[in-house]
């Protein structure tokens, strides 16, 4: 096995965590990959992986090591696709990632069309809610929600959310409608998420408010929360665009909208500016209009 085909054995195996799964990844068989790894260990005169019956896991060396291959397979990649003209076609794999609800909304519709339009394309979407870091993770493109810190990463402005308070006409109807942050007190709140402190609310434009709420029930899953809001038994905090339809239909209605806090940009960004390959281009360029045109997202 030659030492290029043993570096991309090697990045199966670490993303995978298996030797199993990362031979089957590079179309090889767990042997094989197993001997290309102990054929690079010997040749590096240093131990990439602890291994167990169970796991497999990068050493600190093999941690560094594997930034180092992907950044030279990355460039090696970018070489064969201007010579084979992927430069100016489409093709390859594109990778993203982007929060779960606007990825389930928005993005996996879009790439579906997306790659029904350029069939020498393959995506892979990691949905999550947390920054991933692009060039660590070899990624392509994030959507990002929020305010952008100063980066080297390009970055398309695609529109803006706001953090809204909403319930069911329903719950209005029996339990009125908060005219003051402060009412909040009194009223059945669903909070979501895993990051505390889910009692306390940033309101106003600057966000400077603090409101003290007192959640009745706490749910991990934000659709979750969502569905309890349409079926009238409390208020939630969301996103606007994860409830976009509910707001158009008027299923969920808004309160206190003069005290919601500034809306948060979002953006598709990406790493390589306009050396940036084909596949991104494209994407970049069909995604954002369609996106821009969204009303929840304007």
């Amino acid at each position: 096995m030659d030492r290029l085909q043993a570096l991309n054995v090697f990045v199966a195996v670490a993303e995978a965590e298996s030797f199993a799964r990362g031979a089957r990844a590079t179309g090889l068989s767990a042997p094989s990959a197993t001997r290309a790894i102990n054929t690079l260990e010997t040749t590096l005169g240093a131990r990439l992986f602890t291994r167990s019956t169970r796991q497999v896991r990068l050493t600190e060396a093999g941690r560094a090591y594997l930034g180092e291959v992907r950044d030279i397979l990355a460039h090696l990649q970018a070489a064969d696709d201007m010579a084979s003209g992927a430069a100016n076609t489409p093709v390859g794999q594109l990778r993203i990632t982007c929060p779960q609800e606007f990825g389930r909304i928005h993005v996996a519709p879009l790439l579906t069309k997306f790659l029904d339009q350029h069939p020498r394309v393959r995506a892979d979407v990691l949905m999550v809610d947390r920054i991933v870091n692009l060039v660590e993770e070899g990624l392509d493109i994030a959507v990002r929600i929020g305010h952008l810190p100063s980066s080297e990463l390009s970055a398309v402005r695609i529109g803006q959310v706001r953090r809204v308070i909403c319930g069911s006409p329903d719950y209005f109807a029996t339990h009125g409608r908060p005219q003051t942050p402060s009412d909040l007190v009194s009223h059945r709140v669903v909070a979501s998420g895993s990051t505390p402190p889910l009692d306390e609310w940033r309101l106003g434009r600057d966000g400077t408010q603090s409101v003290r709420v007192n959640p009745r029930l706490t749910v991990s899953s934000l659709a979750a929360a969502i569905d309890i809001a349409r079926q009238g038994w409390g208020l939630c905090r969301v996103l606007s665009y994860q409830v976009g339809p509910d707001l158009e239909s008027g299923r969920l209605q808004t309160v206190l909208e003069d005290h919601e806090p500034t809306p948060l940009p979002i953006h598709l960004v990406h790493v390589e500016g306009r050396r940036a390959a084909a596949k991104v281009r494209a994407f970049i360029d069909f995604a954002a209009p369609r996106l821009r045109r969204i009303e929840g997202l304007r």
